[in-house]
């Protein structure tokens, strides 16, 4: 006969173990990694990230010195693999096997760890992918997340944006899994509710604000002699000769190559002045992504060409230190909450 009780069980028990070493949902940072010890288990499905970008960086590196006797073979499910606390959780014979979408700077130390066996790979997966499976057959047992704030409800303030972390949270609560929470700061009044309090197991306040994996700044000086030659095939073959209205640029450095290039070569080419005749359609969008620095020349110079909007008109997120940057220069935030913009 089925057991329809074995999960919700399960999630009690890992409550009853966690619940000793919180005040209601608040954990004092030394007690953190016996928290972790109490309420994973052995084999268990692990997110240990805010998302892509924001990083849980405090509650990896407690995972991280978890007795290998007591934490074994986990299975980590997540988008980027960023930190060396989360190699080390392989190195330790803490976690076994992976799922992930990026690797970032741990990129060198993934293969070597896939051809010495300390790593198992489920698959590389993209982002929509991963992410749609924690819903289905990758939903993780216990979440580590990450948030800018939280009240003593452990209702979570995510920052400037939320970008994928509700999909984290939600998968594993709506599992009855464990969600744990990485704040800056507990506050009496957020600024905004992003995850309701109930989905929320745990907070730690950690001993300084969390990590973010810069992943959408790149150092123009980085761009290569090639890039550029490519930047111009781009813009004076396609973007000129074609009428392009509207684009989605990614963070490469082949991209940002072309929107440094906007306010100069393509203006003598006469790409931004046909552009500008063009914004004055509201249907206009030109960029359509993360807002990053070097885009700053392209915008500033087409409203001196009378655009009506800015060229990077639709910003889905904030690079850090870029927050007062696009409402100042108009640019609306898509999927971005109004108390931000």
């Amino acid at each position: 006969m089925a057991d329809w009780q074995c999960e919700r069980r399960a999630r009690d028990e890992r409550l009853a173990a966690g619940s000793k070493f919180a005040a209601g949902k608040m954990v004092a940072p030394n007690d953190t990694t016996a928290l972790l010890e109490a309420v994973v288990r052995p084999g268990d499905r692990i997110c240990l990230e805010g998302d892509n970008q924001k990083q849980a960086d405090f509650l990896a590196a407690c995972l991280a010195k978890a007795d290998p006797k007591v934490l074994h073979d986990l299975h980590v499910v997540q988008s980027t693999i960023a930190l060396p606390e989360h190699i080390d959780l392989f190195e330790k014979g803490i976690a076994r096997k992976l799922d992930f979408s990026y690797s970032g700077p741990q990129g060198h130390a993934i293969p070597r760890f896939l051809k010495s066996g300390k790593i198992e790979l489920g698959a590389i997966h993209t982002y929509i992918e991963l992410f749609g499976r924690y819903f289905v057959d990758l939903t993780p047992h216990v979440a580590l997340t990450v948030a800018r704030s939280a009240d003593r409800a452990g209702n979570l303030y995510m920052g400037p944006n939320t970008e994928d972390s509700p999909s984290v949270i939600e998968a594993t609560a709506f599992k009855s899994g464990i969600v744990v929470a990485q704040v800056n700061e507990v506050v009496d009044k957020l600024p905004r509710v992003d995850i309701p309090g109930d989905r929320v197991d745990f907070v730690v306040v950690a001993p300084k604000p969390f990590f973010i994996e810069p992943l959408f700044t790149r150092d123009p000086a980085s761009i290569t002699e090639t890039q550029i030659l490519a930047a111009m095939m781009a813009i004076k073959g396609i973007y000129a000769e074609c009428g392009i209205k509207r684009l989605n640029h990614g963070v490469g450095f082949n991209t940002a190559a072309i929107e440094l290039l906007l306010p100069t070569y393509a203006e003598k080419l006469g790409a931004l002045a046909s552009a500008a005749a063009a914004c004055r359609s509201d249907a206009f969008t030109i960029w359509f992504g993360n807002d990053r620095s070097w885009r700053t020349p392209a915008i500033a110079r087409s409203a001196a060409c009378g655009l009506t909007a800015p060229f990077a008109s639709n910003c889905l997120g904030l690079v850090t230190g870029r927050r007062p940057y696009p409402p100042s220069r108009q640019v609306r935030r898509t999927f971005a909450p109004k108390h931000d913009s």
